[in-house]
Formats: C-alpha cells, structure tokens, sequence
C-alpha cells in the first residue's frame, strides 16, 4: 500500500489521513481488507503503536471494521465519493458579518508592539517585571490549589473567596468600594471588553476611545459592529467636551495612566465624564490597567470610587502586574447589569479556570500580591529612574520625554527629525540589537512628531543604560535629510 504523509501534525494523525484518502478511492487494497498492524508499522517503519492509533481512529469514524481473528476490513461507505482533498485552500471568503468585520478591522499578524527575535535588549511595554520570588510564591500557591479545589466547572461568576479579596484588595488600594456579587471574573482586559460589547451595544451604536488609545479595545469594539469615535487627550485626560453627539453608549477610559501618552486624568475631568454618563446614561469602561505603579504619590483613586449614578464599568487585570500567561481579571459591574454580564460569560467559556482562580485567591489573602507590588514597585521606580538618567546624558539635546509619573513605560518625541525617521531610527537599532517601538500605531490620525514607547520592566538597570547608549549613537548617526527642513 503506498501512503503519503503530508507533514502536519502529529504522526499517527498524518497516517490516518493517507490512509483515509487510499480509502476512499480504493487503490493497492485486495478484497477490502487492511494489512495488520504489525506489517504496516515494518513496512512503514512507524511504531505500532502509531498504526494502532490510526486503525482506532478510523474505526472510530466508521471507514473500517474489525472482524474477530481475522483482522480490520474497509466498510461501504469508506469507498464512497472522491477521495479528500490533499490540500485545502488557504482562505477563503468571510462567513459572516462580524468574520468581514474581523478582516476589516484587525490584522493579527501585524498587531502592535510585538518583540523581534535574536534582539540583546528590548524596551518592550506591556510586559510586567517578575522575578523569581513570584514564580516560587505562584507555583506554591498553585500547588495547594490544586490540592483542594474542586473538579467541577467553576461558578461562571468566578470563585467566592477571588471575588470577596478582590474587593478587599480594591477597598485598600484602588478606594472602590464593591460587593463579592458585584465582581465578575474574567480572562484579562480583552474578554472584559468583549463582554461589555455583547451586553451594552448593538450593532451600529456609537461608542468613544480616546485618542491615542490602546488599539486592542477599538478593534474589540469594531468587530463587534460599534461605531467607534476617537476622542483627544491632554494634559488633563480626556477631552470630555468633545465627546461625540449623539453621545456614545459607552467611552472607553484609562484614567490613571491614559495608555499611552501616560496623563491622569484630572479631576475636574473625571467629574465631567461622570456628569456626562449619568446625564446621556451612557457606559464608562475604565480600563485600570496598572494604577498600582505610581511614582510620585500614593496611586490616585479610581474613576468608580466617584460614581454615584452607578455608570462605571470598573476594570482590572491581574495579568498586567504578575504575568500575561495568567490571564486573569475581573470586572466591577452595576448591579442592574450583572445577570446579563454573568450570562454572556456563561456563553463565552462556562467561567475562568477554578485552580488559577483559588490561588489568586490564596495569593491575595496571604498577603503575597501586595509584598509582590511593593517588591515591584520599587524595582520599577529604580529601573524608571535609569532610563530617565541615560535619555537625558545622552539624548538631552534630541529627545522631548513626557515623563509620567506612572506605569512601565515613558514616551519619548524626536526633536529634530520628522515621523518618518523613526522608522529609520528603529531599523538602525535592531541592526544593533536594540528594540524600539513606535508610538504611532496607537494613533487614528498620525502623530505631527515621531514618537517612541520606552518600556522599563523587562530590563535591568546596566541593560537599559547600554540600550541607551546604543540609540544614542544610532540617532546621531541618522542622515540629515530625514530632519525637519529648516
């Protein structure tokens, strides 16, 4: 029997499929009877265990049956139309109105802010510092977990003692003041606003970001048939005087530290854009993503802990200060809202993984998230004020840095060259072995300055001063006809 292997997958599921594609047309098979096992595998050079994985799996489909001291024979029905396909086409046109959408609005192979491979350093954003006291502390707390927690499906709200320490954590920290019933588990940021957009719009309504923005939350927002306004931010936050009209059923804010020019928003601001929501009785989604860091005072309050007319979403992501792969967050919902909220989760994946869940839960009452954030903190403000040092000592005279005084990451603005040198600027520094980031893509309308996103987390402190100075020497060494014309 001649088999072909087309090279996807596992081996035994290669076979099976060469041998259902021989099946099915009939060919170099006497009398519809299959060679043993112990033959094919010789013949193949396979183990037998993976031909028995094939013979199980065809005749679990119904292409052979077994006859008792006599061996597997092809059914009727395996003979009948075409053999399959040997390849299947690549893409092939959208299968509905959100899959148009989709191709539309996000394009994943090209999604912002992604590392380079074979790079020595990286001013990567996004990614939390970790060390390997928090990866011993988790895979303690992860062990007694999985020791007590049970194997049923987990409550699709999310465990009772996560919910009831998120909301001691909150009341200490982020001053929110919320209930275990109001709190709603979830898989990070992304499902957060996946959820909200499934509960509070339809297709065609309006919704508001702000303008730049994190692009994820747009394209969330887009994709499920939102039409998305951009609104500016300056020093002060959200513009909230120039909020669309109509007025959006939700806005989408990151008040503490706006992602990611790195502004908080005022107060006055943030009293404006809760009059706003309660007079439009539209929804505010605070994304809180990493409030905890700040450098210069204690972290501000949250926008939720203004709320009186109960129109904040409040959001909050323990992926973004412990470690992405954990993807893990919660809502804060308005009690009118959570059985719909509680619902579409259902529909989504029944609830958040149980044993993750009981050791945040662990975590948090043991007091190792908080010692995790002072630890952290610390290293960040150290880690902050290398990079703030060596962009000044070497890049003074070419660098406008909008420092804020929160988060993992600091803006820097080319002074003498035009948007265009920065991609310049960037392939220069990866030729050198250095990443850098535009702050463009975070853009709708393009920056008037070229701009770079500096992240300080993943690096130590000798690492960023000798990436600096690396830069250094690349944007010096930049052409004078990408400058501005004089």
């Amino acid at each position: 029997m001649h088999l072909e292997l087309d090279g996807h997958g596992p081996l035994h599921a290669q076979l099976t499929r060469a041998l259902k594609s021989v099946l099915a047309g009939g060919g170099g098979i006497e009398v519809g009877r299959l060679p043993a096992t112990r033959q094919l595998a010789r013949d193949l050079r396979m183990s037998r265990n993976t031909v028995l994985a094939a013979y199980e799996q065809l005749r679990a489909e119904g292409f052979i049956a077994g006859r008792v001291g006599s061996g597997s024979y092809v059914t009727p029905s395996a003979k009948e139309g075409d053999p399959p396909a040997r390849s299947l086409p690549e893409t092939r046109p959208p299968q509905s109105a959100f899959a148009r959408r989709g191709r539309r609005y996000h394009q994943h192979a090209q999604m912002p802010g992604r590392a380079t491979p074979g790079m020595r350093y990286a001013f990567s954003y996004g990614v939390p510092y970790t060390n390997p006291a928090l990866i011993d502390a988790w895979s303690r707390e992860l062990t007694r977990a999985a020791a007590y927690t049970p194997p049923a499906y987990p409550m699709t709200q999310g465990l009772p003692a996560l919910r009831r320490a998120v909301c001691d954590y909150l009341a200490r920290r982020r001053g929110v003041q919320a209930l275990p019933e109001d709190v709603l588990v979830v898989a990070g940021t992304q499902q957060a606003m996946s959820l909200s957009a499934r509960v509070l719009l339809d297709v065609g309504d309006g919704a508001a970001v702000e303008e730049p923005h994190y692009t994820a939350m747009r394209e969330v927002l887009q994709m499920h048939g939102a039409r998305v306004d951009t609104v500016d931010v300056d020093a002060q936050g959200l513009r909230v005087d120039r909020l669309p009209d109509p007025p959006p059923r939700l806005v989408y804010v990151t008040p503490s530290h706006q992602f990611p020019t790195g502004v908080a928003m005022s107060l006055e601001r943030r009293r404006a854009l809760l009059d706003y929501a309660s007079r439009h009785d539209c929804w505010i989604f605070e994304d809180d993503y990493d409030g905890e860091f700040r450098y210069d005072a204690r972290p501000l309050a949250a926008l939720r802990s203004l709320d009186r007319s109960g129109h904040v979403i409040y959001v909050g992501s323990f992926s973004k200060v412990l470690f992405p792969s954990l993807r893990l967050g919660y809502l804060v919902i308005p009690p009118g809202l959570r059985e719909d909220y509680v619902n579409a989760k259902w529909q989504d994946d029944f609830g958040s993984p149980a044993i993750e869940q009981a050791a945040m839960a662990g975590f948090i009452g043991d007091g190792g998230f908080e010692r995790h954030l002072r630890r952290t903190a610390r290293a960040l403000e150290e880690r902050r004020s290398a990079l703030l040092a060596a962009l000044h000592r070497e890049l003074g005279d070419e660098l406008d840095i909008a420092d804020s005084q929160a988060g993992m990451h600091l803006v820097a603005w080319l002074r003498r060259f035009s948007p265009g040198g920065v991609d310049a600027l960037i392939a220069s520094a990866r030729q050198r072995g250095v990443d850098l980031y535009p702050i463009a893509p975070y853009y709708s309308r393009p920056p008037e300055r070229g701009g770079l996103l500096m992240g300080f987390a993943s690096m130590s402190v000798a690492e960023i001063e000798q990436a600096v100075q690396i830069v250094a020497g690349c944007l010096r060494a930049m052409p004078d006809e990408l400058a501005w014309p004089r």
